[in-house]
């Protein structure tokens, strides 16, 4: 071949190579920019940016003080970077035996030397992200640990990671902690949401919403260029009141112990608003051997209410005119049968004739049921029709999820019988909460007016009202007049004269009814024994001001099950603590009556041998009084003031809450601490968290009142 058409050839080849590599590459670049562009573009941003969430502060849930109820605070897990760039190893080698010695003594969980060889094996390794412990430390913790040796330098030369994680608290504990709700874990994030109680019905408002921090790298490092600011959640005012809400939760727990019985709920409502001011659940833990609120009863639990129920049976008869409160009705010996069933008086023996009133006063099962049954049973829907004027057949529609169903039949359901007029005139083969039944109770006692309850009063943004609640109307007037005349006028007559006489007191009257369920065994029926006692009512009775309802499920049949004996102190107890709390209650002094039960006084928590030279001056009896504590809790019984432990451990923040101011600055100042009191009065709040660690010279403020 010559050689020119040679040269052509290899020119010509290469050429073309050159040209298919280059409309390859031309082909890829567009494919690249038009196919793929918009992925590698995303690629390349997620790359070079970083989206972070930068999580919003939930909002606080607060008693109708203002005082904490629930709360997010700061928890911090401690990590050690041992790549951090001025952490030498000359540094390192200088400081661990001290650092150890300060871990060990702070955790208290291993030596000295155990904490001193973990350092060596995680600095060997080069670890970034060691873990110091599992604990994680609050606040005031962390600052003490931030004045360790090493850690004291900084994130850059002493390798300090501390990383947050928001904790929500209760601070009272279990005070009204299924009302309040708690968070759940939702998704694979772990995100916390709330579920329960007022943390689900406002979770929205609680929450608020995420702010993204849009974070670039830049020479290595990741700089923030843009950040869109979170927004805080609103903070949830209740209609609780704390004080009232210890005297309830106080109060229930004593009775629940006395007759060993299985739960209970006690619910305080304000009558003209509907406002819950307390609202207390506790069961009996069977692991732990304790009391604690393991569900909210007062609001899920539907049950037959029994004799409570009485009321609105009566109220059915007065507005339909059948009887009258001085007509008569005759019990005979306390047994009557409807059919081939028997209905029994709790009185052996039975009342013999005795007027409307006097049966309602005295619950006989037999007067009651008897007047229903006869003047019903040829038109049972208009007996039902009037239950339902009472709203008796429809949940209350309040905020908080779980609210039981309640359940009146009509007619022409499956399960009635020729019996069901007159056991449901009872209080039986129907179904109510607590909270229904207080309901209707309360609707007495408000002039007939029905209230949907009421447990927020209002939301709140960094301080500033967003949005005020106002108090709802179920029904304006449930019955005539002369009806909530006449009804009034039995339950009054119940405290004064019938089943409930133990809880008459000289200071101010109670009008409510008692009630003895026996409850059905979901396997055997009512042929195992097992009774719930309540009693509901309001006080005081010539100028209502609380509605309040107490049930309580199992007690003990062999110490004592009616309504009268285990519910009806709980009451009382509730009825006399709120009343002296509240002296515009009390009426002039020239109508007082005169007194007849002898109290001993309210206490104030305080010193031991100060407080028993008071109580032997005053001649008051003393239980727990050999008790091996030096500062001791006070609380009131009947005739005696009972002593228990107040510990004041070294390094935590003493709890003070109920104490003199003399006897709060005694503890705190030789504690160390700085105090600041707001107000007058004995202590109600203080701002450091009770048990957490501080430093000597630490500032806590006192709210006095």
């Amino acid at each position: 071949m010559p050689i020119k058409k040679d040269i052509v050839w290899r020119v010509g080849l290469v050429y073309t190579l050159v040209m298919v590599i280059a409309m390859a590459v031309i082909g890829k670049v567009l494919y690249l920019q038009l196919i793929e562009g918009e992925m590698w573009r995303k690629k390349a941003q997620t790359i070079s940016n970083r989206d972070i969430i930068v999580p919003a502060n939930r909002g606080d849930i607060c008693a109708v003080d203002d005082r904490l109820l629930s709360s997010s605070l700061p928890y911090y897990e401690l990590r050690m970077d041992f790549r951090a760039r001025g952490l030498t190893r000359d540094l390192f080698n200088s400081k661990v035996d001290s650092l150890a010695l300060c871990l060990s003594r702070f955790f208290r969980d291993k030596s000295k030397n155990a904490y001193k060889q973990e350092l060596k094996r995680a600095w060997a390794r080069k670890r970034r992200y060691h873990r110091i412990n599992r604990r994680k430390v609050n606040y005031n913790e962390l600052k003490v640990i931030k004045t360790f040796p090493l850690f004291r330098l900084g994130q850059n030369k002493g390798g300090l990671i501390c990383v947050q994680e928001n904790r929500r608290i209760q601070p009272h504990i279990n005070l009204a902690s299924r009302t309040i709700g708690y968070l759940n874990n939702e998704g694979n994030k772990g995100e916390l949401v709330g579920k329960v109680g007022i943390e689900g019905a406002y979770e929205s408002e609680l929450k608020g919403v995420d702010g993204i921090s849009i974070m670039q790298k830049m020479s290595g490092r990741w700089l923030p260029v843009n950040q869109v600011e979170p927004r805080d959640g609103m903070d949830v005012i209740t209609t609780i009141d704390v004080n009232y809400q210890d005297v309830a939760e106080s109060a229930l727990l004593s009775q629940l112990k006395k007759y060993n019985a299985h739960h209970g709920t006690a619910i305080l409502m304000e009558v003209k608003t509907g406002a819950i001011k307390a609202i207390a659940n506790l069961g009996r833990d069977t692991v732990k051997g304790n009391y604690r609120e393991l569900y909210n009863y007062a609001i899920g639990e539907s049950t037959e209410p029994g004799s409570t129920f009485k009321l609105a049976s009566m109220i059915a008869l007065l507005e339909d005119g059948y009887v009258e409160p001085q007509d008569s009705i005759d019990t005979g010996n306390g047994v009557y049968k409807f059919y081939k069933d028997r209905m029994i008086d709790s009185h052996r023996g039975g009342y013999g004739k005795i007027t409307v009133q006097e049966a309602f006063e005295k619950s006989s099962n037999v007067g009651i049921s008897r007047m229903v049954f006869e003047n019903y049973k040829n038109q049972p829907s208009r007996f039902i029709q009037r239950l339902h004027q009472l709203h008796l057949h429809e949940p209350l529609g309040v905020e908080i999820r779980g609210e039981g169903k309640p359940y009146v039949k009509y007619p022409d359901d499956p399960s009635w019988s020729g019996i069901s007029l007159a056991w449901m005139s009872i209080g039986y083969e129907l179904k109510q909460t607590p909270l229904q039944t207080l309901a209707l109770y309360n609707a007495i006692a408000n002039k007939g007016k029905m209230m949907k309850p009421m447990f927020v009063k209002e939301l709140r943004y960094h301080g500033e009202t967003k949005e005020k609640f106002s108090p709802q109307v179920i029904e304006s007037m449930i019955c005539s007049r002369e009806t909530l005349r006449k009804v009034k006028r039995m339950m009054e007559g119940v405290v004064e004269r019938g089943t409930a006489r133990n809880l008459r007191n000289s200071n101010y009257s109670i009008a409510g009814k008692t009630g003895t369920a026996q409850k059905a065994d979901r396997n055997r029926g009512y042929k195992r024994k097992v009774y719930q006692a309540s009693f509901a009512g309001y006080f005081p009775a010539d100028n209502p001001v609380f509605s309040c309802i107490v049930v309580i499920n199992n007690p003990d049949k062999r110490i004592g099950f009616y309504g009268n004996k285990v519910a009806g102190p709980v009451f009382k107890s509730i009825a006399d603590k709120v009343y002296a709390m509240n002296h515009w209650m009390h009426p002039p002094r020239d109508e007082v009556r005169p007194q007849q039960d002898v109290k001993v006084p309210i206490s104030l928590n305080g010193h031991k041998e100060e407080l028993n030279r008071v109580f032997e001056n005053l001649d008051i009896d003393v239980e727990n009084k050999g008790i091996d504590s030096e500062w001791v809790l006070t609380s009131r019984k009947d005739s005696v003031i009972e002593y228990k432990y107040r510990r004041i451990r070294p390094s935590q923040v003493p709890y003070v809450k109920g104490m003199g101011l003399t006897d709060a600055l005694y503890i705190l100042e030789n504690a160390g601490l700085k105090v600041r009191t707001r107000g007058i009065g004995s202590v109600r709040k203080q701002s450091l968290l009770p048990g957490s660690y501080y430093r000597k010279g630490d500032e806590i403020v006192l709210d006095l009142g």
